[in-house]
């Protein structure tokens, strides 16, 4: 079978369920991979859109927690494929299809959709996280996936071996067979040659289909197991099936100006997304949104340009080294080292540094903010000060002990009631 043929015979499954709950109130609506992130997009588009460039066009995203906003983005923004092709972005939702409950892993989720992988006729199904942030070609996975006739292949990224203790770490033979399989060691087992990294698993796995759904079916019927693809089925295999890992070096669509950094975050905690944002008012970025060979889609709506109001000495509309979206008005006011997402405001005298501010905010007069992530639609009273004063901000919102400071509407509410 040749690539594009076996490309067009793989079910991408996008597990796209989960509440990501370190990220705190920004899922107390939605689901992680609904969270706006990068200026316009949701975190899923980024698998979504790898699916897409990658020449895999039947893709199932599974969905379960608040799942309203997500469902209405892959609707709206995701609906162009054609499917008298055969081509397909489907939404499969929980839906107690086995003995009434919900999801309760990952590999649970899959097993629960069997019925619709059985009547697709596929090949080979490649299981993909919705909550992660990277530029990759699946294609080039399965075509190292078919040539070493493996069972299941598992992309694997290096990590530095001090901070292997926080991921699935791989342990590989010369050959890149996975010979043992250790969640979060405190003794990571270190790649062949290089005792500097380790191989911490990304979530990805491509199957033979018929393997994968005979082994779903065994682990359905086991109760000592929690379901769950990274803690209960790869360990399974290793050393009774023919597991490989893939680098993802090989894989992933690199930056130029980083040849040798693979870019794929987990933005799962409130630090990680904050950082994976600001990484994007760096000169030049690592993760390269601009590449027109491998775009990042989304759903488009009409907007205004981005604007920037007055010229006077204390009152002049500017941003700087920052992330301006569409429809943001920046009245006499300075952003600096920011991301503002879509219609978002920011009124005169205020000073908005190192923050992300998502879609439809407004951000009054003679604020200050600092190190801060604020939630979408929130309206910032005149005179806010956020950032500066650790007491005070932990008093009034979220913040984390590395310093971000997290803002929500009802926050906002709660605050002016008192």
């Amino acid at each position: 079978m040749d690539l594009n043929t076996a490309c067009m015979k793989t079910l991408s499954i996008i597990l796209a369920g989960g509440r990501g709950s370190r990220l705190k109130q920004l899922t107390d609506n939605r689901s992680k991979p609904a969270v706006p992130i990068a200026g316009k997009y949701k975190i899923i588009d980024f698998p979504l859109s790898n699916c897409i460039n990658s020449g895999m066009r039947r893709i199932a995203v599974l969905t379960q927690y608040r799942s309203h906003t997500l469902n209405q983005h892959v609707q709206r923004g995701w609906n162009f494929l054609r499917s008298d092709f055969n081509e397909f972005i489907e939404l499969w939702p929980a839906q107690q299809l086995t003995d009434g409950s919900w999801y309760q892993g990952t590999a649970d989720a899959v097993y629960q959709n069997l019925t619709m992988i059985d009547g697709l006729d596929s090949e080979y199904v490649l299981i993909l996280a919705g909550d992660h942030v990277y530029k990759q070609d699946y294609s080039i996975m399965l075509k190292e996936h078919m040539e070493s006739g493996a069972d299941v292949s598992v992309a694997c990224i290096e990590v530095p071996v001090q901070e292997a203790d926080q991921f699935g770490i791989m342990h590989v033979d010369e050959g890149d067979n996975i010979i043992a399989f250790e969640e979060k060691p405190s003794a990571p087992p270190t790649m062949p040659g290089n005792p500097n990294v380790s191989l911490a698993s990304m979530g990805i796995y491509i199957f033979n289909t018929k393997f994968l759904c005979e082994h779903l079916k065994s682990d359905a019927s086991d109760t000592a197991s929690s379901h769950d693809f990274g803690k209960d089925l790869i360990p399974l295999f290793v050393g009774r099936s023919k597991i490989k890992a893939h680098h993802f070096s090989k894989s992933c669509i690199a930056n130029e100006s980083f040849p040798n950094k693979p870019y794929w975050r987990d933005v799962g905690t409130l630090t990680a997304y904050w950082e994976s944002n600001m990484d994007l008012t760096k000169l030049v970025p690592e993760l390269d949104l601009y590449d027109e060979e491998w775009p990042i889609r989304t759903a488009h709506y009409q907007r205004p340009a981005a604007k920037f109001n007055y010229n006077y000495e204390e009152r002049i509309g500017t941003a700087l080294n920052s992330v301006v979206s569409a429809g943001c008005i920046v009245s006499g006011s300075t952003v600096e080292q920011s991301i503002l997402f879509n219609n978002v405001r920011v009124n005169s005298y205020s000073h908005v540094n190192k923050s992300v501010v998502l879609p439809r905010c407004d951000i009054a007069r003679n604020c200050r903010l600092t190190r801060v992530v604020v939630d979408s639609d929130c309206r910032i009273p005149e005179g806010t000060v956020i950032g500066e004063d650790p007491i005070a901000d932990a008093s009034r919102f979220y913040r984390n002990s590395d310093g971000i400071t997290l803002v929500t509407q009802a926050m906002i509410e709660a605050l002016l009631e008192k």
